[in-house]
């Protein structure tokens, strides 16, 4: 069977949700509610550790984060894949 590579182009219409996770951590409820506007939560990730690129909650890279404009921006450093890809050959 031979797919057509311009026979899912209507695909690239639809609408997905990118997020970039910063970290995670785990909290009694109590705790999470006595969080106050100065809190500061400790999360799992390392400063200098790549964040997760997800598209619908999977994960498809890794990035970081630069300063643009005035605004965040995500730069893509690894793709998904690309890692184990790059080890077969």
């Amino acid at each position: 069977m031979t797919i057509n590579p311009r026979g899912y182009d209507f695909l690239k219409d639809v609408d997905v949700r990118l997020s970039v996770e910063l970290g995670r951590t785990e909290m009694k409820l109590r705790d999470v509610l006595s969080l106050t506007e100065d809190s500061v939560v400790t999360l799992d990730r390392l400063t200098d550790e790549l964040l997760d690129v997800m598209v619908n909650g999977k994960t498809i890279a890794k990035g970081e984060i630069v300063a643009q404009g005035g605004r965040f921006g995500l730069r893509i450093v690894e793709l998904a894949g690309e890692r184990a890809a790059e080890g077969d050959a």
